[in-house]
């Protein structure tokens, strides 16, 4: 099998402005300590395309919410390569858990944006079945697999990322 990426932790201060900004409940010193039970994303099995995505705090979703998690990963991959974020197979099926964007799309160049390429998750309990989903910190709620893409012969893209979602407009 080809290595074509690896995972890395974003930086402390990244991950405080990111996590404190996105849960303004918590301080800068709990947001520290969630930092340093953030594990990188890894796969269950040597069968498994996923790597699973832990989440950093406990989050619960009644039906029809949402939350945005900042995961404090980030992704550095080939330039031919893409990361695309799913909801977990067994969350997905027993609960309807979705991403908000269906699929998640991590470019190569996302990784030296300007917010160190960090990842973050926005997942809904789009439950039909009045299903609350609770999720315990540190447990796989997500899965990302790396695809390579080709382009077409006359590609001409030159633009350079400096952002992060919505950073790319697609002109």
């Amino acid at each position: 099998m080809e290595r074509v990426a690896h995972f890395e932790k974003v930086s402390l201060e990244q991950f405080i402005k990111d996590f404190t900004d996105t849960f303004p409940k918590y301080t800068a010193e709990e947001a520290s300590r969630i930092y340093k039970t953030v594990k990188l994303p890894k796969r269950a099995t040597s069968g498994s395309a996923g790597y699973d995505f832990f989440i950093p705090i406990d989050v619960t979703l009644r039906p029809g919410e949402t939350a945005k998690i900042p995961t404090g990963i980030r992704a550095q991959m080939r330039e031919d390569y893409v990361l695309m974020l799913y909801p977990r197979s067994g969350l997905g099926f027993k609960y309807r858990l979705q991403l908000n964007n269906t699929v998640g799309i991590v470019d190569s160049d996302y990784y030296g944006s300007d917010n160190e390429g960090h990842i973050f998750i926005k997942v809904t309990n789009d439950t039909n079945e009045n299903r609350t989903i609770v999720m315990e910190s540190s447990t796989g709620f997500a899965q990302g697999i790396f695809m390579q893409y080709g382009i077409t012969d006359d590609d001409d893209a030159t633009s350079v990322r400096n952002g992060g979602f919505g950073s790319t407009t697609g002109k």
